[in-house]
């Protein structure tokens, strides 16, 4: 098969989630033989949806998705199922296999050396870290070994390293990669195609080169299409206006003051409709607990997991949390930072002492949190101390989240829009100390300024982790802690 050959075609492709949730709506696109396709557009959009379609978890209402025969398919998705969490490593990649593969442990040595990931194979999935778990996603798709690869937002939780890994990986591989990502950076290193899918026309369009050409193309279809339009509603009103003179002169000018009101009309649906991007969440601020005072939280001790021989050590520390203090938990994937900040939350840490009666807004970077069986309603009102209807619809309304989502369970959400759900929670709540754990996690790029300032205007204490460098820039720290030291 030749590198120009079409791989996977979709032809007026139609899916919908029931009646009143369209996704797509006649789409086409062609994906060739090795290229490397990002897929992007808006939370909610439908971007894991076109995978499940290929994949053949779901199925198109019309049109065709055709597939040249023999091709292999394998995809690393966001997020671990929930069902796998109590399966073992070596179960897990088991899993991955239609058949008993009986001499499976060389391959998943091989296949943890390509991402870079040390774990014994009888280790619990839920006892991984995030950075572990977003690396063994994709482990699992690479154990595989298929002609179409489908990574769907890859480097959450991945750390500095982790990112330059599978860079490097995606360049080097030498078969199709299919990469939904909010990471402009990381797309733009190898990126040669873009299928943007736009929430309003429900359409893919289609672009050649990386995310900067596509809004750089954009951007001109949106400058021509205002020229267009700005010289159109200059002849309409000078048309309505020729039509108002001759309308008044009454006779045989009526008629021609007619025909100049149709020409007018015919102009005004010549206009288009010019391409709007993404919406960006309001800018907000997370309210916080009243009357707060003296030391919020101390750590004076925490314990680690060394990411190689997996040994906990337990190391001092001198760390004293008041309101308007903002702390980062630093350190490589699988030393154990989401661990400390779960036990932080809970109030269980050994080694630290939390205020009574502080109110906690913690947001995991899994969202397990969240109630999936609730409805956005539901999750919303409840994390209220009073409830008011009035404000919760208005504080979700700059979330993105509209009337329409409300009675949608949070397990049928996207997980950006989940990871929306939980900021809206975190402003209703009026926490008086921040746990944040990979608050970038699975959130569009241009929400992340808007989250940014908020965390950094921030009035109580707040404890982060992110491996997201442009984000950790954006945000006011006043001191780091490095559980690797």
């Amino acid at each position: 098969m030749s590198k120009q050959e079409a791989i996977v075609k979709f032809e007026n492709v139609t899916f919908e989630f029931g009646a009143n949730k369209p996704i797509l709506e006649e789409v086409s696109f062609v994906i060739r033989q090795r290229s490397k396709l990002t897929i992007m557009g808006q939370n909610g959009a439908g971007k894991s949806t076109i995978f499940k379609l290929i994949t053949k978890e779901l199925f198109p209402e019309e049109g065709h998705i055709n597939i040249v025969k023999g091709v292999s398919i394998a995809i690393a998705k966001q997020v671990v199922a929930r069902d796998q969490l109590e399966l073992t490593v070596r179960e897990f990649f088991q899993k991955c296999f239609a058949e008993v593969v009986y001499d499976i442990d060389p391959k998943i040595d091989e296949v943890l050396e390509t991402v870079n990931l040390t774990v014994p194979r009888d280790k619990k999935v839920k006892d991984l870290s995030g950075g572990q778990q977003a690396r063994i996603l994709l482990a699992s798709a690479l154990i595989q070994k298929p002609d179409v690869l489908l990574l769907d937002e890859p480097t959450n939780n991945l750390d500095k390293d982790g990112i330059a890994h599978l860079t490097d990986f995606i360049k080097n591989y030498t078969k199709t990669v299919i990469v939904i990502s909010h990471d402009a950076e990381f797309l733009n290193s190898f990126s040669d195609g873009v299928l943007y899918l736009d929430v309003r026309t429900r359409k893919v369009e289609q672009y050649v080169g990386n995310y900067f050409d596509l809004l750089k193309e954009i951007n001109l279809r949106i400058e021509k299409e205002n020229r267009k339009n700005a010289q159109l509603s200059k002849e309409i009103q000078a048309n309505k206006d020729k039509a108002n003179f001759f309308a008044n002169k009454g006779g045989q000018m009526r008629m021609v003051a007619k025909r100049m009101r149709e020409k007018a009309a015919d102009m005004e649906e010549a206009k288009v409709d010019v391409r709007k991007e993404d919406k960006t969440i309001r800018p907000f601020q997370i309210p916080v607990q009243k009357d707060l005072s003296g030391e919020l939280l101390t750590i004076t001790s925490f314990s680690t997991m060394n990411p190689k021989t997996h040994k906990i050590v337990t190391k001092k520390a001198d760390v004293v949390l008041k309101k308007n203090n903002h702390l980062m938990l630093a350190g490589p994937n699988g030393i154990g930072k989401s661990t400390l900040l779960e036990s932080l939350a809970s109030g269980k840490a050994k080694g630290a002492q939390m205020k009574s009666d502080i109110r906690v807004g913690y947001y995991r970077q899994d969202f397990s949190t969240l109630n999936f069986n609730d409805t956005v309603y539901e999750s919303l009102t409840q994390i209220m101390e009073t409830r008011d209807e009035h404000r919760m619809r208005g504080v979700a309304a700059g979330f993105l989240i509209n009337a329409s989502m409300m009675g949608t369970k949070i397990e049928s959400l996207s997980e950006g829009q989940k990871g929306l759900v939980a900021f809206a929670q975190l402003v209703l709540q009026e926490p008086g100390i921040l746990i944040l754990d990979e608050p970038t996690n699975h959130i569009n790029f241009r929400h992340l300024p808007v989250i940014a300032k908020a965390l950094s205007e921030y009035e109580g204490a707040m404890i982060v982790v992110s491996h997201v460098p442009e984000f950790v820039k954006q945000i006011r720290i006043d001191e780091t802690l490095e559980l690797g030291k």
